[in-house]
């Protein structure tokens, strides 16, 4: 299962037991944590990973190296689910040198204690395996402040981090050209099909905050020849390398498909039933949509869908003069990750005074959207005739059109 190339291992390991990734984002299909040895006369380890897999982590590095030792360990992310197996690493290996840019070091010594044996590099610095090459590129805020890239050469391969992720364990397989990765593919025969959403989940999670500063980054390696591109979480990318590049391209600069997310909390069922009015006028138009009741999904799903279309319609009630608080804390989870390029959309009931439409138009309006109407503010028990969603509807198709 390790080799992927003559000079490149897989060393990572599959997470099927956490539920949570960093406390927060559902892991319905796992995690991998992914490490990789690259072998010529000297041997660099990139990155670790995760504590709790110390054991199976060591012995995979063992089993590939068959004795040898590690010259370099290569630090692209200092995120604990990356680093956490560093000073085990060392202990292992006390001659190995820990390769690191400036800003990674202070973070080392604070969650590992290490501050000796450290190579500094800086953008475009490189150091020579015996007939490979490793060139390192600064990528910061994609998505901490030490983030950088490894970029070998000689087979084209650019050791990315985080950038390129997703969730989803690598079961059957490594690459995506493994047919038997993640149970194969789908319908049209393609793994990056397979993992598209749970890496849309993972870009939206995670990164989504980062868009300018992942633009700049794939500006940075546009002149690179990349055949392969291995993250530390999810597939290798082979065959899919131009339609992943792509796609991340997409998600950085917010554009999303033709279609609309729908979110809605509620308290009595009112909301909801104008939520789901609405989604029964786009399906009878044929206008592409999610929908997810906040108030029994996790959030991480709605921000998915919210990453994908590019209309997105907010449904609460009044609560205390108020926006009801799960789509409230929606709405500042879209701000906060600056959310751009979107249409919008609000409705929600109230018994004795409507706040919460005007309220979600005032924070869609700071986040630059634009408004397809003023909203729909209905009294009481949803009725058709308090909220017509056809004619919302109507108005969706015609700005997609």
């Amino acid at each position: 299962m390790g080799k992927i190339s003559d000079r490149i291992r897989y060393v990572g390991v599959n997470d099927l037991k956490t539920t949570a990734f960093e406390g927060m984002w559902p892991l319905p299909f796992g995690v991998s944590y992914n490490s990789y040895l690259v072998m010529d006369e000297k041997t660099a380890l990139i990155d670790t990973a995760e504590l709790g897999f110390a054991a199976e982590y060591m012995e995979n590095i063992r089993r590939e190296l068959d004795g040898r030792k590690i010259d370099y360990l290569v630090i692209n992310h200092m995120e604990p689910d990356h680093s956490s197996l560093i000073a085990m690493v060392r202990e292992s290996y006390p001659d190995v040198r820990i390769v690191a840019n400036a800003k990674t070091v202070p973070i080392l010594k604070g969650y590992q204690g290490v501050t000796d044996n450290i190579h500094v590099v800086k953008d475009g610095d490189s150091i020579s395996l015996g007939n490979s090459t490793l060139t390192f590129y600064m990528t910061p805020m994609v998505h901490w402040p030490e983030t950088m890239v490894t970029y070998f050469a000689e087979e084209q391969t650019l050791f990315s981090g985080d950038a390129f992720g997703s969730f989803g364990a690598l079961e059957g397989g490594i690459t995506d050209s493994d047919a038997g990765l993640y149970g194969s593919s789908d319908a049209a025969g393609s793994v990056f099909g397979a993992f598209r959403d749970e890496m849309r989940r993972y870009y939206s999670n995670i990164v989504g905050k980062y868009g300018q500063t992942v633009q700049a980054a794939l500006k940075k390696l546009s002149g690179m020849s990349i055949a392969r591109i291995c993250s530390t979480h999810g597939p290798v990318w082979e065959k899919s390398v131009s339609d992943v590049v792509a796609y991340y391209d997409r998600l950085s600069r917010y554009e999303g498909e033709k279609g609309v997310c729908i979110v809605y909390s509620s308290m009595y069922g009112n909301t909801a039933e104008a939520a789901k009015a609405l989604a029964a006028e786009l399906e009878s138009r044929g206008v592409p949509y999610a929908i997810h009741n906040l108030c029994t999904e996790h959030v991480s799903y709605a921000y998915r869908d919210a990453f994908k279309y590019d209309t997105l319609a907010v449904g609460a009630p009044t609560y205390n003069n108020d926006i009801f608080p799960p789509a409230y804390n929606f709405m500042y989870g879209i701000s906060a990750r600056l959310v751009k390029n979107r249409r919008f959309f609000a409705f929600g009931s109230f018994t004795w005074a409507g706040a919460s439409v005007k309220l979600l138009n005032e924070m869609a309006g700071r986040c630059g959207f634009d408004l397809i109407s003023e909203g729909i503010s209905f009294p009481q028990a949803y009725s058709r005739e308090k909220c017509d969603m056809a004619a919302v509807a109507d108005r969706i198709k015609a700005a997609l059109a």
